[in-house]
């Protein structure tokens, strides 16, 4: 058995989430020094050159980093405005771009335009202090479009004038296999950024960048054959070569050829240099993964030992604590079993399957009513489980195989709902501690302050998973936020816990936001059963008809 004890003091190290925090940071002052650079508009309004406003971003992180500046990557920015439901391409409020920049953690944000005139290319940005809302002075440099690269190190160099680093970052793509690579990032569909790709890589082979893109596409498409052809030419010697074993490693255990994606991870782990403590989580993850479809040995390694270490190296890793509670229901260790899986709901409130195998170990150890009510939730937030109760007992096991989760990325965890646990609850009252933290998040969303809020309720819901008053307010700040598909996985967890009026005109207006008019009127309906008096259930009534 594990020491529970050592786990949560190991878990306490977690940083407390703003209710859409991207990733759990450790060091303070890291989190303090980030920076946020977001695509440039285009005030010269060419279509065809929209492709420029990416490009900018990308050279001017490239540069910051070069400089020691910590800032935030392309693939964080972009999983960011897919969570949040941002459109990548629209230019968004003053106010919309620093609300990301606090989600994500970031102090300070870098703004820019450029302007395209007889191939002369003029580029614009400045910094904004996100707490303050302060602008710093803005950087100009201008230039023919061919020397886009050298206009954005000069740009670099101006926004950040105390650094003597030299704002390079090594050797260039031509510009032609540059474009296509930027237009690759920012095609809509899997084919066209395929054909972008390509067209980078042949006219530049040695372009490490678009190689590890191009295995991004083809892996979502699921041709994991091709993904691994793309990423094999990297060599040894690149500073991309951890990244790309990591992605030919997940590309064979998709192919299912488990002994040599086993070695290959096992390859990273065993590097001189070493690796990034998130990528080290992310290959004991998947190293696990492997040992639950072939079968562990001794000398190999079980799958709850990787998948332990996985959980040490990145806390926020939510998969991998998924995981790590279903390893231990195959493994029949049903209590080992419900701590990890408790573990994971409070990180993800609305994650079907963990209910679905909480229940299941929870029915196994003798907590019938406690199973009934996880299986519930379970099904109220997901319709695929008699599938899976089919599943299992054909195999006649307690539980379906198949539900183990790789991870693709190795940066870690990346995640808007990663949770973190509050350092000293294990010393006080966890319901009086959740008490207090809910009149806060109520104090602060009646005021509006909807970050400061959420943060406030994603400590209640640690502290106290099923709080129906919590889960309610999360529900109308991701209203408020325009997220009705997030507010209706809060929203129904709130009905779950306590069937209230309020929670069912909140749904239906998360169902009037997507399109659900039938849903909407189904869960108005509720509500004037239980509070006839309703004016807000009259008001939503009204809308619908």
């Amino acid at each position: 058995m594990l020491n529970i004890a050592h786990r949560v003091i190991a878990l306490a190290c977690l940083l407390l989430a703003s209710g859409a925090v991207v990733r759990a940071q450790t060091p303070a002052a890291d989190a303090a020094a980030r920076v946020l650079v977001l695509p440039f508009d285009n005030t010269g309004g060419e279509a065809r050159l929209h492709w420029l406003g990416e490009a900018s971003a990308v050279l001017v992180t490239d540069g910051l980093k070069a400089r020691g500046v910590s800032a935030i990557s392309r693939d964080e920015r972009v999983r960011a405005f897919e969570e949040l439901h941002l459109p990548l391409s629209a230019s968004l409020s003053r106010a919309t771009v620093i609300k990301v920049a606090e989600l994500l953690g970031a102090r300070e944000l870098v703004l820019g335009t450029f302007h395209v005139e007889d191939r002369e290319l003029t580029i614009q940005a400045q910094t904004i202090r996100v707490d303050a809302g302060r602008a710093r002075p803005a950087a100009t440099e201008r230039g023919q479009l061919t020397e886009l690269f050298e206009l954005h190190d000069r740009l670099v160099r101006d926004l950040t004038p105390e650094s003597a680093a030299p704002a390079t970052t090594g050797a260039r793509p031509p510009l032609g296999a540059f474009e296509s690579y930027v237009k690759g990032l920012l095609a809509t569909s899997p084919a066209a950024r395929a054909t972008f790709l390509e067209t980078a890589l042949q006219d530049a082979p040695g372009f490490e960048r678009a190689r590890l893109s191009l295995w991004e596409v083809r892996t979502d498409q699921g041709d994991h054959a091709a993904a691994l052809a793309a990423i094999r030419p990297i060599p040894s010697t690149s500073p991309l070569f951890a990244r790309a074993r990591f992605f030919a490693a997940t590309s064979m255990l998709n192919l299912q050829r488990y002994d040599d994606a086993f070695e290959t991870y096992g390859g990273l782990l065993r590097q001189p240099q070493g690796i990034e403590p998130a990528m080290r989580g992310a290959v004991s993850n998947n190293m696990g993964v492997i040992q639950i479809r072939r079968g562990a040995t001794p000398q190999t390694g079980t799958p709850i030992y990787f998948l332990t270490t996985a959980t040490e190296q990145d806390p926020g890793a939510t998969d991998a604590y998924f995981n790590l509670g279903y390893a231990y229901i195959l493994d029949k260790n049903f209590q080992g079993a419900i701590y990890w899986l408790r573990e994971t709901v409070r990180r993800a409130p609305a994650d079907a399957d963990a209910h679905e195998l909480l229940a299941i170990a929870l029915q196994a150890t003798g907590n019938p009513v406690e199973a009934g009510r996880e299986r519930d939730l379970a099904r109220q937030l997901s319709a695929h489980y008699e599938e899976l109760a089919r599943s299992a007992a054909s195999d006649r096991q307690a539980v379906a195989r198949g539900l183990e989760r790789v991870l693709l990325d190795p940066d870690g965890s990346g995640s808007l709902h990663a949770m973190a646990i509050v350092g000293t609850s294990a010393q006080r009252d966890q319901r009086d501690l959740a008490a207090f933290h809910l009149e806060r998040g109520r104090r602060l969303f009646d005021r509006e302050q909807d970050t400061e809020a959420m943060a406030e309720l994603r400590r209640v819901v640690y502290l106290s998973p099923y709080e129906a008053q919590a889960h309610l307010l999360i529900g109308r700040i991701y209203l408020r936020a325009g997220r009705p598909r997030d507010a209706v996985d809060a929203l129904k967890i709130s009905i779950w816990s306590s069937d209230t009026a309020g929670a069912h005109v909140a749904l239906a207006e998360a169902y009037l936001k997507i399109g659900n008019a039938k849903g909407a009127r189904t869960e108005i309906d509720r509500a004037l059963v239980m509070d006839p008096a309703s004016s807000e259930a009259k008001r939503v009534l009204a809308q619908i008809k």
